[in-house]
């Protein structure tokens, strides 16, 4: 592993996201203890010292087991990270106060505004409200090392975000080489390097669909570097971006987080030959990419139908990728998307700034054969 400098912090390049660990089967609100316990302590056998959570993921359990599980090291051996998300909780004192307790520490490394973008930025600035003036507080008292955000906003959003406050320590946003254009990413970074504010990267492999590529992007990036995964171009296009602190990787199993330990050894950016072929790579890939949903679930709990939106995203790439869905568990035995109202909740929650309808319905209608 190799570290990053942060201030008097040694961080590494590679963070441990907490939003896809290990679950128990068939619940999606807890995880499982065992093998979860075995990725972290894999993390930290590998150098991983930085940790990121949020209140909400998992229901919470995703906090919960963090206390559970770090109990065995020594607090100043690594970096935490968790998050305020207005939506879920308005009372930002009872959630801080109610994170401690899960996390089991008095103090949080690094503390952020959960999910910043077009929908919630007047939540965030709400004078009235002041969760900012409440959370200097708690850092003047030590309860709160460094401030931060993430973001899914547009640039214009994200500008107008720092024009409001300009004091972030850091800020934690969607990179990798397909958002870089897709999502305006490149825009994104832009801004927060030209305040001064460190970047944090999430979403670096697209919630992994940047792991499996179509045929012949895969041939592209195989015949250029034998041997090579496709996950580790992603974290190499990373790798050359300057002002990137650490990159976030939620990862699920041993087997991930063994190879992404392996990408991180060194740093080993992307030459200018190898830069130009990724972004062909791309290309061809695109031609066949349904839509870009990274399984947040995000729009889950706000879904009045009930649906399980991701998987039927999931669904729906796969039939628009390769003509059938056979491979993905569970699909058969949810309800489909002709089940969907309509009714556009889901669409303010989406980061991927997504028209999950529109793809319900377009699903719905190449199910019934009729597209």
């Amino acid at each position: 592993m190799y570290y990053r400098k942060f201030h008097n912090m040694d961080i590494s390049a590679l963070g441990m996201g907490a939003l896809r660990l290990p679950m128990e089967p068939g619940n999606t609100d807890l995880i499982d203890r065992r093998k979860a316990q075995q990725v972290i302590d894999l993390a930290f056998f590998g150098g991983i010292n930085y940790i990121d959570t949020a209140y909400t993921y998992q229901n919470g359990d995703s906090e919960r087991f963090l206390g559970e599980a770090l109990t065995g090291y020594p607090r100043d051996s690594y970096y935490l990270a968790t998050k305020y998300y207005a939506a879920a909780n308005p009372d930002i004192e009872l959630v801080f106060e109610e994170q401690l307790k899960r996390l089991r520490t008095d103090y949080i490394d690094f503390y952020l505004f959960h999910g910043m973008d077009e929908n919630f930025i007047s939540s965030y600035t709400d004078k009235e409200k002041d969760y900012l003036g409440y959370l200097l507080k708690q850092k003047e008292r030590g309860r709160i090392r460094y401030l931060g955000f993430s973001s899914h906003a547009a640039p214009d959003t994200l500008t107008r975000f720092l024009d409001w406050y300009d004091g972030f320590d850091m800020a934690l946003i969607q990179i990798n080489y397909l958002d870089w254009t897709l999502l305006e990413a490149k825009k994104q970074y832009e801004i927060l390097t030209s305040h001064g504010i460190p970047v944090w990267v999430m979403e670096p492999l697209k919630g992994g669909r940047l792991s499996v590529l179509n045929r012949e992007a895969e041939t592209l990036l195989k015949a250029a570097v034998p041997g090579r995964s496709l996950s580790s171009w992603g974290f190499r296009f990373l790798m050359g971006l300057e002002h990137v602190q650490t990159v976030l990787s939620g990862m699920s199993s041993v087997e991930q987080l063994s190879e992404n330990l392996k990408t991180f050894e060194k740093p080993d950016p992307l030459s200018e030959t190898e830069q130009k072929i990724l972004e062909k790579a791309s290309e061809v890939f695109l031609k066949d990419l349904g839509v870009p949903c990274s399984g947040c679930r995000y729009c889950c709990p706000v879904c009045p139908a009930g649906l399980d939106i991701p998987l039927l995203m999931k669904g729906f790439n796969e039939s628009r990728i390769i003509g059938e869905t056979w491979r993905i568990a569970g699909l058969s035995g949810s309800k489909g998307p002709e089940a969907c109202l309509g009714c556009g909740a889901c669409r303010k929650h989406c980061p991927q700034k997504i028209d999950i309808p529109d793809i319900m319905k377009k699903s719905a209608s190449r199910s019934a054969g009729k597209e």
